[in-house]
């Protein structure tokens, strides 16, 4: 690789991730590809079939043109309209034409990461037309690939990689996340805090705090009188915090200490992304 130091984090996960997705769905017979997957509303073709759109966006292609059909409950919102562009296109696509092309995607990525020579702040294209940095979009990429490489691993029953390099770039995305979800969101008070304790195959301690002015912040220390304490394990963190699942399914999966309707609170906002 000759991506720029701050990139190549992204880069490592994205490859690492992407190689597992490929490995996952090589041998999956036709009709496999019409599981249901953890990702509301999708398929193992559906999530797939999202993979490869989004990276030939990265790639510069042009967006299908493409009318939705109208029954599609799931799609509520603009943004959700289109993500799901590059998935009802490629729905009536057989096993191997949808081999071939991931595998065609990930050559032209692997290329063009190979030969990146833009500076981590150079302008480039996002969702809706707008834009962001390189940086951003490689972030984002190497999250949603090992978050839909779970969500695959989940459907057939293939568990692994939940401390690879995605594991990590997903941590930090989801933490990062955490301050609004809990000063904002779930209306912690003011001069309070939070402790989240993870533990299995990724551990970490952090603590959400709310300043005078209702300010949320994160940090590794921990408090010492803590409204609310959430020890759960990192699969279940990830799967919440992705509205994979919702809190009433995992309850005895999430030990909270505390103020329990303050708890209740935080768990149904804690989903930051769907």
């Amino acid at each position: 690789m000759t991506v720029h130091p701050s990139l190549q984090n992204y880069a490592d996960a994205w490859t690492h991730s992407i190689e597992a997705i490929v490995e996952l769905v090589q041998p999956l017979a036709e009709g496999e590809w019409n599981w249901r997957t953890p990702c509301p509303a999708w398929s193992v073709r559906d999530v797939v079939s999202h993979v490869i759109g989004m990276e030939s966006e990265m790639l510069g292609d042009p967006r299908p043109i493409h009318s939705l059909p109208r029954d599609l409950y799931h799609v509520q919102n603009e943004f959700a309209r289109y993500m799901e562009m590059q998935v009802d296109v490629r729905r009536h696509h057989t096993a191997p034409e949808m081999t071939a092309e991931l595998e065609y995607t990930i050559i032209r990525r692997n290329r063009q990461l190979r030969n990146e020579t833009r500076s981590p702040d150079t302008m480039v294209r996002a969702p809706l037309g707008k834009e962001q940095t390189l940086e951003t979009a490689l972030r984002g990429r190497a999250f949603d690939v090992w978050v839909h490489e779970q969500d695959l691993r989940t459907t057939l029953n293939r568990p692994g990689n939940l401390d690879s390099p995605g594991a990590h770039v997903t941590r930090d995305a989801l933490l990062a996340a955490l301050p609004k979800v809990i000063a904002k969101d779930a209306g912690l008070p003011p001069n309070s805090a939070v402790v989240i304790d993870v533990h299995g195959p990724l551990e970490f301690l952090r603590t959400v705090r709310v300043d005078a002015e209702g300010r949320g912040s994160i940090d590794g220390s921990p408090s010492l009188g803590p409204l609310v304490t959430l020890a759960l394990d990192w699969e279940t963190y990830y799967r919440l915090a992705c509205g994979r699942v919702r809190y009433n399914a995992v309850a005895d999966r999430v030990k909270i200490d505390g103020d329990q309707e303050l708890a209740a609170a935080i768990l149904r906002e804690f989903a930051v992304t769907r």
